[in-house]
C-alpha cells in the first residue's frame, strides 16, 4: 500500500478563488433563467450594465493603487457581486441605477477596505441597501410576471424602458406596471403587507390574481424563481462550494418564526411556505448570507450566524418597513460576525475555552 506525506491543509486537489466565484455563478443560472423568463430581458440587461461596471471599476482602482488588476479580475469576485446585485433590482429600473450601485459595492464597499478578504459587509448587499434609501420609487418598480402584464413586451422594450423609460411603442413604465385589470402590481410580499395593514386577513390578501398557482397562496413567479435558485444552491452544498450550516440554519430560523406567528394568529400572519417562497430568502440563504469573506469561519458560529439573519428577516418583514428584508437582516449580522466567531473559536487541544480565548488575544 502506498501512502503519501504532505504537511496540512490535507486537500490535494484544492480550488482557487475564481474556480470557486465560477462555480457560485454557474450555480445562479437556473434562477436567473427563471427571472428573465416571469419578468421579461431587463434581468440580463441589467446584469450586463453591473458586470461591465464592475470591472472597470475593480480596474481602475486597483491600477491606481497599483495592483495586479488582470489576476484580481480573473478571480471573478467582482462579476459575482455585480450579478447578485443586478438580480435585485427591478428588471426595469433605470440604466444609472444599476451602475451607481455597482460602483458603490465595489469601489466603497470593498476597494475602501482594502479589496477582497478585508470587506466587512457584502458588498451587493450593502449597495441594494444604499439604492433602495436613496432612491426608493425606481427600487421598487417591480414589473407584472409576463402572464399577467396588460402590455408585452420584447428585449427591444426592456433597452428602451432602462435608457428611456418607455417601451418601443411609447408606453411608460407605469403602464408597463398595470396588470390586465389596469391595476398596478406589486410583490407578493408587498401585496401581502399592505393588505393586511389595512385589516384584510391574511386569507383575503391571497386571493388576487398574483397569487393564483400550484402552490396555494404564493405568487407563481416568486415560488418558481425561488425553486431555481434552490437548486442551484443544493449544487453548490453538493459540490462543497458552501457549507450547509449557514442555509439550513437561516431557513429553519424563518421558518420557526413563521410556523409560531402563524399559529398564534394565521388571520394576520403569513404561512412559512409564503415566507420562504416570496422574496429573496432562498437566494440570501445560499448565495448572499454565506459570502465567506462576510460571514463566520466556525459551523457552530455559522449555524448562529444563520439563524439570526433567519430571525432578523422575519422580524423586519412583519414589523418593519421593508417587505423583503433580507439585505439588511444580512448587514445586521455581518457588524456581529467578529464577535461570534470570537466565543465560537475551537478549542485549542490541551487547553480551556477560557485559555483558548486568552491565547488567541496574546496572539493578536
Amino acid at each position: 500500500m502506498n501512502f503519501k506525506l504532505a504537511s496540512s491543509p490535507h486537500q490535494h486537489a484544492p480550488r482557487n478563488t475564481g474556480q470557486v466565484m465560477r462555480l457560485v455563478i454557474y450555480a445562479l443560472i437556473p434562477g436567473v433563467l427563471l427571472q428573465t423568463w416571469f419578468f421579461g430581458w431587463g434581468t440580463l440587461i441589467q446584469i450586463i450594465l453591473a458586470t461591465i461596471t464592475v470591472v472597470v471599476t475593480e480596474a481602475a482602482i486597483l491600477e491606481i493603487r497599483k495592483r495586479d488588476f488582470e489576476h484580481a479580475i480573473k478571480d471573478y469576485s467582482a462579476i459575482l457581486t455585480g450579478i447578485l446585485l443586478a438580480i435585485s433590482i427591478p428588471p426595469f429600473a433605470p440604466w444609472w441605477l444599476v451602475i451607481i450601485g455597482s460602483f458603490f459595492a465595489i469601489a466603497i464597499v470593498k476597494q475602501l477596505y482594502g479589496g477582497l478578504g478585508f470587506n466587512v459587509f457584502n458588498p451587493a448587499m450593502a449597495a441594494y441597501v444604499m439604492l433602495l434609501i436613496s432612491f426608493p420609487l425606481q427600487m421598487t418598480q417591480w414589473l407584472p410576471p409576463t402572464g399577467l402584464a396588460q402590455y408585452s413586451h420584447s428585449f427591444t422594450d426592456a433597452l428602451y424602458v432602462i435608457f428611456t423609460g418607455f417601451s418601443v411603442d411609447g408606453f411608460s413604465l407605469a403602464q408597463l406596471k398595470t396588470d390586465f385589470d389596469g391595476i398596478t402590481m406589486a410583490t407578493p410580499l408587498d401585496t401581502v403587507k399592505t393588505a393586511v395593514a389595512q385589516g384584510l386577513t391574511y386569507s383575503e390578501s391571497i386571493e388576487v390574481k398574483v397569487f393564483n398557482s400550484l402552490v396555494p397562496g404564493l405568487g407563481v413567479a416568486s415560488s418558481w424563481i425561488s425553486v431555481g435558485y434552490l437548486i442551484g444552491g443544493l449544487y453548490l452544498i453538493k459540490q462543497k462550494v458552501i457549507n450547509w450550516h449557514i442555509p439550513f440554519s437561516m431557513l429553519g430560523a424563518t421558518l420557526v418564526c413563521a410556523v409560531v406567528m402563524s399559529l398564534v394568529d394565521a388571520d394576520h400572519y403569513p404561512s412559512a411556505i409564503f415566507h420562504l417562497l416570496n422574496g429573496s430568502v432562498i437566494v440570501g440563504a445560499f448565495f448572499i448570507a454565506t459570502d465567506p469573506v462576510s460571514a463566520c469561519t466556525t459551523n457552530k458560529g455559522r449555524l448562529i450566524f444563520g439563524a439570526a439573519i433567519g430571525f432578523w428577516i422575519y422580524v423586519i418583514r412583519t414589523w418593519g418597513g421593508y417587505p423583503d428584508a433580507v439585505a439588511f437582516a444580512v448587514l445586521v449580522m455581518n457588524m456581529a460576525v467578529p464577535l461570534i466567531d470570537y466565543y465560537t473559536r475551537p478549542r485549542t487541544y490541551g487547553h480551556s475555552n477560557t485559555k483558548a480565548r486568552k491565547l488567541g488575544e496574546n496572539n493578536e
